[in-house]
């Protein structure tokens, strides 16, 4: 059995109800559950959270909210990990003991159905224990610079101030998307960031952190963007 889990709770402080917020003319959050169901991947479709709103919205989006995620668990310090560790102790529990688990960002509204096949196919082939979406940076970090606090310019990596972009080697971040774990990996709680994992190579103009008011203007106005090119 494979399941999706769309982690979603209710007390968002820099968007407020951004998990259900409309964007692009639908809920947030209606985005990934409906590139999940279109997959054809999943037996379930999951959604945790602890607000009566975004359980009502996940539902007439398509999702099932069995279960109220508990207190301890929708703080704002609580991780990823341990929210989906929970979702899936319950399915196990009272649906069945899923094989594979993929958890999907409920802020990701660029996640497409063939990425979800996509990245399953790239956890079955490596043999990893996950793989989950990332994207390259769009300019060298070996040459990133700060700002002192006398508000002068260094390098971080001076020692490549004169090395050429093209000899430096890639760097990628987390997309923000999706990831897929084995049932074991969610249950030791494997970090991501380790050679357990494998990546899923997004492009970078299908990615956007939604964390600000500025991030959901920049991610609507690339949404409308990737709509009229798929035109």
């Amino acid at each position: 059995m494979r399941v999706a889990v769309i982690p979603a709770r209710g007390g968002s402080k820099r968007i407020p109800r951004k998990n259900i917020k409309m964007f692009c003319g639908k809920p947030m959050i209606a985005w990934p559950i409906a590139a999940a169901a279109a997959s054809k991947l999943f037996d379930h479709v999951i959604v945790s959270t602890d607000d009566a709103e975004v359980a009502a919205t996940a539902k007439q989006c398509g999702a099932e909210v069995p279960f109220v995620r508990p207190p301890e668990l929708s703080g704002d310090y609580v991780g990823t990990g341990p929210v989906v560790k929970h979702a899936v102790e319950w399915i196990a529990e009272h649906v069945g003991k899923p094989e594979l688990v993929c958890t999907i960002y409920a802020t990701a509204p660029f996640v497409r159905p063939q990425d979800l096949i996509k990245g399953l196919e790239v956890l079955t082939a490596s043999g990893s224990e996950i793989a989950f979406t990332v994207t390259s940076f769009p300019f060298p970090i070996q040459r990133a610079i700060r700002i002192t606090a006398s508000g002068r310019i260094a390098m971080f990596q001076p020692e490549h101030y004169a090395t050429r972009s093209q000899d430096l080697e890639p760097a990628f971040h987390d997309a923000g998307q999706f990831y897929w774990s084995k049932f074991d990996a969610v249950m030791k709680e494997v970090p991501a960031f380790s050679s357990a994992a494998a990546p899923i190579i997004l492009p970078r103009h299908r990615v956007q952190d939604i964390d600000t008011a500025e991030d959901w203007v920049r991610a609507e106005q690339l949404m409308k963007g990737l709509s009229v090119s798929n035109d």
